[in-house]
This record gives C-alpha cells, structure tokens and sequence, in this order.
C-alpha cells in the first residue's frame, strides 16, 4: 500500500508522544506499520530510532544501534540495493526480505516494509517496520528441500543416460589407445569434451541437493538459464524435445542465483512434463523499461483457464504424481524477488509461464 509521507501532519498518536523530536511525516509511518519493530536512519545510513522491541527480535538494546548504520549487521549488498530502490521511489513504501543479524551473531530472517521519506523541508529520511519470520522461513526451506529431492530423483533416468553416453565413447576411445591407434592428440581433445560434459551435468545435479542460499548479487540472466539448461537437457532428450534460449547475453539481474536457478528448474520441468509430442520448449527474455521479462513457453496440451488460479495453492496439482509445491516456491522465490508469475494459456498450443523481475543498472 502506497501513502503519502510529505504532507506534514500534527495529529500525532499518543502511544508516539516520547517520538516527537522526529519529523512529524515518520511519526505518522511509525504508527501505520506498528508490528514487530522500528527503525530510522537518516541520509547517511546513521540509525537515529529503533523500538525497544528489537531486543526481544535480535537481542539489542535500542542504545546498542542507535547511532550506529544498518550495513554493519546487514548485507552491504542488500542495503545497497534497498537503498538505491528506495531512492527511485521516494513516499512509497517497498517490502523486501533481508537476513539481520543478531546480538549472538545468529542470522535472523525479516519482512521489512521500508520508505524513504521527504519531509517539507526537503529533509530525507528512511523508516523501516522489521519482523522475524524466521520460523515461515525455516517451513518454506523444508518444503523446498522435499521439492529439490523430488526433481533430482525425476531427473535421474535422463542424467544416467546423458551421463552413459561419454563414458561409452570414452571406453571406446581407450580401447583404441590401448591397440596403438595413429593421431592420438584428436582422440585426447575428444576425451576431454566427454569429460566435461559429464563434469557440467554432475555440478547441476549437485546443486540441486545443496540448501539454497540468502544471498543476493549481480547474476547473469543467460547464464543461469544456460545451466538449467545443461540440467535438464537430458530429460528433454527422452521425449526428443529441444530447448531453445533467445535474448540479449548482456543481461543482469540481481538476485540470489540458487533461488532464481530453482524457479527455472521448476518451470522447465514443468514444460517438458507437459509435452507429449516431440517438439520445441522457448525460453526468451528481455528488458523493457524496469522490468525483464522472462517467457518460457511449451508445447503442450496447456493450462485450462479454468484452473490457472489454482496453480500455486499448496497440494493442488494437475499431475497423477506431483505434489503442487513446485508453483508454490516458485511464487514465493519470485516475491522475495519484487517479481511475479504470470500463467497464460496459448492462443494456438502450450502454455507461457511468464516472469517478471526488476531491473536496475549493475552497481
């Protein structure tokens, strides 16, 4: 929900009175966003307020960090990135989802619903209501966990097969090594591209059994979808299905590459799932304005628009053995991106799941 902070207002709540030697405007977004606790910093990243209830949150008093910065405890990437969006969209408040840490040093999982907020004296100020949703945190990790586990032992039939193809070639190629074959440095050259192959498949499939991480940084856009790519080629390849990629390789997106690598590992799953025939799976992307679009687009049967809004709610699933969680990370990945997922049934086959992502210039 949007305010508008710049208007100076005298009614202040009597539960701020003790506040009042704060701009009038910041006392007025105190009182909106009321829940776990406050805090203000001024324009050069000095924490002026905080609430008493951050000790109950993170174990500090309010005389611990007033007077300190927020980048101290929390990711100097993700207070860059909160701050420079902030600065673009002055009096409008912006949820984004940040790990703080503690007074013991732990790292604790936040919503924080912040603004920047120009007063009428052109002053600026940044408030931010901060809540723990450690616990909702720790249930989605698990939940995507099970999901990761699930793809990988879908996947392993099509990786066995990518995988048993170079190891054969490369059998073949040591038994003419071992009777004395001419032009060995050829047959080298090919052994090592065998190796790498299966060297790329294995460091994808590793990945999936990792934890995702909480990190965001600048990630190449054509990259990340080529990785996927390489991960599930090979189950594409058992229903002669190609994945194709289109868009300009210059494009970045700040994000947390194992989460935004999940979201397109579930969503190319899905699209390959949903084909029958042999066919073609499009993956195209672009920039337009702040925004960079990302259509993956199959050749299914799609979606039925009856039930598009279903997809996403826990458990609901169109498939015989799938568990409906894979939308429903996805969603929630791309939230705590600023992105969205939008499900579209095609004019003339398939489906296009289509993601939206901000963008802004690489810092």
């Amino acid at each position: 929900m949007n305010y508008d902070y710049s208007k100076e207002n005298t009614d202040i709540p009597p539960r701020l009175h003790k506040l009042t030697s704060l701009p009038s405007p910041i006392l007025t977004w105190i009182d909106q966003h009321l829940h776990g606790f406050i805090t203000v910093w001024d324009e050069y990243d000095t924490i002026i307020h905080v609430s008493s209830t951050i000790e109950k949150i993170l174990g500090y008093t309010a005389a611990d960090v007033v007077g300190t910065k927020w980048f101290e405890k929390i990711s100097g990437g993700d207070m860059a990135y909160i701050k420079e969006t902030l600065d673009a969209n002055p009096n409008i408040s912006r949820t984004f989802y940040v790990t703080i840490q503690d007074a013991d040093g732990n790292n604790v999982h936040t919503e924080t619903i912040a603004a920047k907020i120009v007063c009428e004296n052109k002053k600026c100020y940044y408030a931010a209501s901060i809540q723990d949703i450690t616990d909702q945190k720790e249930a989605e990790e698990m939940m995507i966990r099970s999901e990761k586990m699930s793809v990988a032992g879908q996947l392993a039939a099509g990786i066995a097969h990518e995988i048993r193809n170079p190891l054969t070639s490369l059998k073949g190629f040591l038994q003419l090594l071992q009777a004395g074959v001419k032009h060995k440095d050829e047959y080298y050259q090919i052994m090592v591209d065998e190796i790498e192959k299966m060297e790329a498949i294995t460091s994808e499939l590793l990945f999936i059994s990792k934890p995702l991480t909480d990190h965001k940084e600048w990630e190449s856009l054509p990259e990340l979808i080529d990785d996927v790519i390489t991960l599930l080629r090979s189950q594409a390849k058992l229903k002669n299905i190609t994945i194709l990629r289109e868009g300009e390789n210059s494009l970045y997106v700040n994000c947390d590459r194992s989460q935004i690598k999940q979201v397109f590992i579930n969503l190319l799953k899905n699209a390959i799932e949903a084909m029958d025939k042999p066919g073609y799976i499009k993956i195209n992307y672009r920039l337009i304005r702040q925004t960079i679009l990302i259509d993956i687009v199959d050749e299914g049967e799609g979606v039925p628009e009856e039930i598009i809004h279903k997809l996403g709610e826990p458990f609901f699933t169109t498939k015989q053995s799938g568990t409906g969680l894979g939308i429903m990370i996805t969603k929630q990945i791309l939230d705590r991106h600023q992105g969205d997922l939008e499900i579209m049934h095609n004019a003339d086959k398939g489906s296009t799941f289509r993601i939206t992502l901000p963008w802004s210039e690489v810092s």
